[in-house]
């Protein structure tokens, strides 16, 4: 099991494929156990991925403590010393997006172009779903809560019109099969207070890497209205809207391909 010390915890991460240098920065919850994940898709065949779990998740170290955005925009700079890896492309999805934010703000020498996926830039410019106001909600309860957010299509006239592939879906959102590891309740509850104070808005106009903003057009969690307001804010930052909602990288077969080519051109 690949684990390097970094930041002042041990961090679980996975490398693959072959290319130019690509930081993954994984969203809420995220857990490299959980399959498919990245290194299942074809990023690996154009790129060499490096992807982590981030403190407080998976296989890496729980510390039980407050912690910050920049502590976990750090730990992935770290994470890149220990690799040796001077810069590197980088992908962040969703709360990934929101620490690759800090990532380019605090090291920006590390980030030559990023991807910032169904993300949000806090602030006024605009939250993403306030997961931690729903914390207390679990497993199917949880998953059908957020299913019509996740994606503005999958409304109740949807569910009753399409019961079993509603069924599958709830199915698939409710199931957490870590959820009995010692540290797993209090780490995912450290990474949601964190993402409650997210918040990089008067920033963001020092991002001087290329950017492209990625979006889903039916995404309940990170708005399209608030892609648009992070685009207009980040110098030269290009909007490209898919077709699906939080998981539109899953749903719309175009956007992985279009975003590589983006990063590659």
């Amino acid at each position: 099991m690949p684990r390097t010390r970094a930041n002042g915890i041990d961090i679980h991460f996975e490398r693959a494929g072959s290319g130019p240098r690509l930081l993954f920065i994984s969203g809420t919850g995220g857990d490299l156990r959980n399959k498919p994940n990245v290194f299942d898709g074809p990023l690996p065949k154009s790129f060499e991925v490096l992807a982590y779990d981030q403190r407080g998740l998976g296989q890496t170290q729980k510390p039980d403590a407050a912690y910050s955005m920049a502590d976990y925009a750090d730990d992935a700079a770290a994470l890149m010393d220990s690799q040796g890896w001077d810069e590197a492309f980088v992908i962040g999805v969703s709360f990934g997006g929101m620490v690759a934010q800090e990532l380019a703000l605090r090291h920006p020498k590390r980030v030559t172009k990023l991807v910032l996926a169904c993300t949000s830039p806090g602030g006024v410019g605009g939250a993403s779903f306030p997961f931690h106001e729903i914390e207390h909600l679990k497993g199917e309860a949880r998953a059908r809560y957020l299913i019509p957010i996740s994606d503005t299509r999958r409304d109740e006239a949807w569910a009753r019109a399409h019961p079993e592939t509603y069924a599958q879906f709830i199915e698939m959102a409710a199931a957490d099969p870590f959820a009995g590891e010692p540290g797993h309740a209090m780490g995912a509850h450290r990474q949601l207070e964190a993402r409650a104070a997210h918040d990089t808005w008067e920033r963001l106009p020092q991002i001087a890497c290329p950017v492209l903003i990625a979006a889903g057009r039916y995404d309940g969690i990170a708005l399209p209205e608030t892609q648009e307001r992070m685009a207009a804010r980040i110098p030269g930052a290009t909007l490209q809207v898919f077709d699906g909602g939080h998981l539109f990288m899953i749903q719309d077969r175009t956007a992985i391909p279009a975003l590589a080519q983006w990063l590659l051109g």
